[in-house]
């Protein structure tokens, strides 16, 4: 045991292996050699080099987005006419990537704390009993008094009165004008790695030129301005069906640049997302669909403190920068190279295998390709396979 050991041992320290060259002669394997490394090449130029891109090396955009929109929607509520300008329909007001446009309302005025009954329909109740006093329910809208309106039949709650009754939503749409509505969106994006910096507004894009223009995807594809309408009928909805409860749509800004061309190609394409769910699939199915938000405009009417609320449905909009310049660099350049290189040497190794285990003379072609000796002089004139001891 000991000398198996040892000679285990001796052998791993003491013993060198060295490749050995053998011209085989055979069709079969010579296709299948061909064959693999016709892959592995059309791999290294076909998905390495031209579309992976792997003589370039990368960098992503440092951006900032802003945005203005412009148009005047009217409403006539109960007889009520008012005019909604920019100040009023968009939230928040200082042009950032993400807003909402406020399509359609419900209004509750004149609304002061004190207590009212709840909703009829709305935790009913049939004895003080039911309306335990301090207490709240999570989709009350106050603290309950402890008391049992008889006229309602639901709980009295000290709150904003009259409670907001958001039953009914207006259709169609109150704002639905808000479909002629236009955006403007300015981009800057920022390379650092390439110190390359660009913006939306490129060459031939002047103050004439957008004061015309408006976004469409064929006639005028680099336009900044976009008309909201246009906006959601790209994303594959319809302005009416999302305006009535809200929803979402992603506008994407994608800078996709080769550096190494001239910096006038390098410019951005616009695409919009809904974000609101599957445009085909029917209103029934969905649960808590739309989006809407509440805000109040507080006032004091004749020293009492009163609040006009408004439980907002709007299209949200998100512009999303999506970047990546490429350039050519010598590092992923060689980098590719070399493992397009060591890859083809898997032909080898499949090759070797055909030979030695599969075809009908693999001993011939096994005792062809490895030599073993025990020497440490060889004599030159030995046979492929044999062994000499020196003595």
């Amino acid at each position: 045991m000991k000398s198996q050991i040892t000679n285990a041992l001796s052998d791993f320290f003491f013993e060198y292996e060295t490749p050995r060259q053998v011209l085989v002669r055979n069709r079969r394997v010579g296709v299948v050699c061909r064959l693999i490394q016709l892959g592995v090449l059309a791999y290294i130029i076909g998905w390495v080099f031209i579309y992976e891109k792997g003589y370039q090396s990368t960098d992503t955009a440092v951006s900032s987005v802003f945005t203005k929109m412009k148009g005047v929607g009217y409403t006539n509520v109960s007889g009520r006419e008012t005019v909604w300008d920019v100040a009023d329909y968009v939230f928040p007001s200082q042009g950032d990537a993400s807003f909402v446009v406020m399509t359609n309302f419900i209004i509750t005025e004149g609304q002061k704390m004190g207590t009212c009954p709840e909703l009829p329909g709305k935790h009913t109740c049939s004895s003080n009993a039911d309306c335990k006093g301090g207490s709240f329910k999570r989709t009350g809208h106050g603290q309950m008094t402890g008391v049992c309106v008889n006229a309602t039949k639901t709980c009295e709650v000290l709150t904003w009165c009259p409670v907001e009754d958001d039953t009914y939503i207006p259709d169609p749409p109150l704002l639905i004008s808000a479909e002629n509505y236009t955006l403007f969106i300015k981009n800057s994006v920022n390379f650092p790695l390439f110190g390359v910096k660009r913006s939306n507004l490129v060459e031939g894009i002047d103050g004439l030129y957008i004061s015309k223009c408006l976004y469409d995807p064929a006639d005028a594809p680099l336009c900044p301005i976009f008309k909201l309408g246009d906006i959601v009928k790209l994303s594959g909805f319809s302005f009416e069906k999302i305006a009535k409860e809200g929803g979402a749509i992603g506008i994407v800004v994608d800078w996709t640049c080769n550096l190494d061309v001239h910096i006038k190609h390098c410019k951005p394409e616009y695409s919009f997302h809904g974000l609101y769910g599957n445009a085909n699939e029917m209103d029934e199915v969905r649960t808590s669909m739309g989006y809407n938000f509440r805000y109040a405009k507080h006032y004091i009417e004749n020293g009492v403190s009163k609040r006009t609320l408004l439980k907002v449905f709007g299209i949200r909009f998100d512009i999303i920068v999506k970047s990546l310049a490429r350039k050519f660099d010598i590092i992923p350049t060689l980098t590719a190279i070399g493992s397009g290189v060591g890859i083809f040497g898997v032909a080898t190794v499949v090759c070797d295998l055909v030979l030695l285990y599969l075809l009908p003379k693999r001993e011939f072609y096994k005792n062809m390709k490895f030599k073993y000796t025990d020497t440490e002089v060889q004599n030159p004139d030995s046979e492929a396979g044999s062994m000499e001891t020196e003595r």
